[in-house]
């Protein structure tokens, strides 16, 4: 009986929340929110009908970034035969502290991709699962891996040695051509995009031009206010360390600190190298140059690492080499553009605490690459456009589940003095620990391995119904049943809003959507 209210409750607030997009969907267009243009798109006029690239190439595809996305987005459609044109802002070999990790779902979107031999020759270490501690306490969670041949896992390694295997492969490719260069801007003829417009390594203004535009520059893009509705918000920093020669308490696993105020991850990213990012909420992180920031490290966060790490932590600290990056989220709220398509960070970003991002740009780029199989010619650009929609339906299930997982979870593993949120975060730590299907459930979903919505979402409320019993039991009391409701309450309140900016409909119902059915343009 319990059962059917909670399913019924679930049920009665997706049909409200369906209800509410709606309305706020209406009121955008009719405020005019999707016929909003930016600086960064000029107008271009064609000569006798077509436009040309100032060098005389031509090219089926131009492509604005050579990160993960950009470089495994040339790769896989220079393999396909199409002509790629690579523009990237600096070829050499990023140093990041971010995208370090990826998931077995995404190693398989690798191999689906022809991609995996690119981790290999870097001293990447494979990953077997998590670790997460709590107040001493501690579970291991590993990844579901049985059903796959011995090299499925997760992944640990420097982001800018992956990238370069992604440039130098994709580079191989006699029909894909990298240049370094800076996009300023997209060319625009009669709302179409044709183009682009950018500076080369020696200063010289060209122009590119492609049938189809993808814009892939990344977190801090210049050009996605034209393609998209960018709402981004920044609930946190990373602050990043290299701890050298540390033994992990679980070998070859991602730790996970459930801290005070909010979390610390540990993973390998080389033999000898372990990640460690701690996360500071807010945007304004210790000043780093009047030494805040080390004090900061070794008074608030040293005492709360496991004592394996302790030493190896505060000699990362003492060593200087402390860099902070701001973490992004921003839902995927496009405005389809003939001629023009975004992905990667430049579409769609979720907190990095689950190492989902990675995942998800290789899941996109597998759905691309399927609808453009089809076709040989690219040149109807508003066909293409209407047709191209669909993917916007079709990387839902991945996407949304690791999104959404993301941005919950890291509000439940924060620190809080309300103490319905301290119950609900005990409640997730102690309902992971039970193990079966209570762990395998959860970190299968985290790893993309499978990316189902629905079950994202009854484990989450399992968590919370888990912790109501855990407040009721043996001997209800009014204050107990006051906080469980709040606990509830406070579920609802951090899942629901992911949700709705995810989109309820394309979330949950995918086969409603019209787009999901279209089939390629007939040439």
């Amino acid at each position: 009986m319990a059962d059917s209210y909670v399913w019924g409750w679930i049920l009665g607030s997706v049909m409200t929340l369906v209800a509410l997009c709606g309305v706020v969907l209406k009121r955008w267009k009719g405020n005019g929110i999707f016929a909003t243009r930016a600086e960064s798109v000029k107008s271009v006029f064609s000569i006798n009908g077509k436009c040309r690239s100032a060098d005389g190439s031509d090219a089926d595809v131009i492509i604005v970034g050579a990160g993960v996305a950009g470089s495994a987005l040339a790769h896989t459609l220079g393999k396909d035969g199409r002509r790629v044109h690579v523009i990237e802002r600096d070829l050499t070999e990023p140093d990041r502290i971010v995208g370090e990790l990826l998931q077995p779902g995404g190693y398989l979107k690798l191999i689906e991709l022809g991609l995996e031999d690119c981790v290999e020759e870097i001293d990447a270490q494979q990953v077997f699962g998590y670790a997460l501690f709590k107040d001493g306490k501690h579970t291991q969670l590993s990844y579901p891996l049985e059903k796959f041949h011995s090299d499925v896992s997760g992944r640990g390694f420097h982001n800018g040695r992956f990238i370069q295997r992604m440039r130098e492969k994709s580079a191989s490719l006699p029909n894909v051509r990298l240049e370094q260069g800076t996009v300023t801007s997209l060319l625009e003829e009669k709302g179409t995009i044709r183009g682009v417009q950018y500076k080369t390594k020696d200063g010289r203004e060209l122009t590119a031009f492609a049938p189809l535009t993808i814009v892939c520059d990344g977190c801090f893009s210049n050009l996605r206010r034209s393609l998209c509705n960018p709402k981004v918000d920044v609930p946190s920093c990373f602050v990043g360390l290299v701890l050298e020669n540390c033994n992990l308490p679980y070998s070859n696993h991602g730790h996970v600190i459930l801290a005070d105020p909010s979390p610390i991850l540990f993973y390998p990213i080389s033999s000898t190298e372990v990640r460690c990012l701690v996360d500071v909420p807010g945007q304004k992180v210790p000043s780093i140059a009047n030494g805040e920031m080390a004090n900061y490290l070794k008074t608030v966060v040293a005492p709360q690492v496991p004592p394996e790490i302790y030493n190896s932590f505060v000699a990362a600290v003492d060593k200087g080499n402390i860099r902070t990056m701001p973490n992004r989220s921003m839902p995927a709220a496009p405005h389809p553009t003939p001629g023009a398509l975004l992905m990667g960070d430049a579409f769609n970003m979720r907190h990095p605490l689950t190492g989902g991002g990675m995942t998800v740009a290789l899941s996109d780029i597998v759905v691309l690459r399927d609808l453009l199989r089809p076709l040989r010619d690219l040149n109807d650009a508003p066909t293409l456009c209407k047709y191209l929609e669909s993917f916007y339906t079709l990387r839902k299930p991945v996407a949304s589940t690791i999104n959404t997982l993301a941005g919950a979870l890291y509000k439940v593993f924060c620190a809080s003095p309300d103490q319905a949120r301290k119950e609900m975060r005990q409640a997730c730590f102690d309902y992971l620990s039970l193990g079966g299907v209570f762990s395998t459930g959860p970190i299968s979903l985290l790893s993309g391995l499978n990316p189902r919505p629905l079950s994202l979402v009854l484990h989450f409320f399992a968590v919370a119904i888990y912790g109501v019993g855990r407040l009721l039991l043996p001997f209800p009391s009014p204050k107990r049943i006051w906080i469980g409701a709040r606990l509830i309450s406070g579920a609802s309140g951090i899942i629901f809003p992911i949700i709705k900016a995810e989109g309820v409909r394309q979330m949950f119902f995918p086969a409603t959507v019209p787009a999901y059915y279209r089939a390629p343009p007939v040439e």
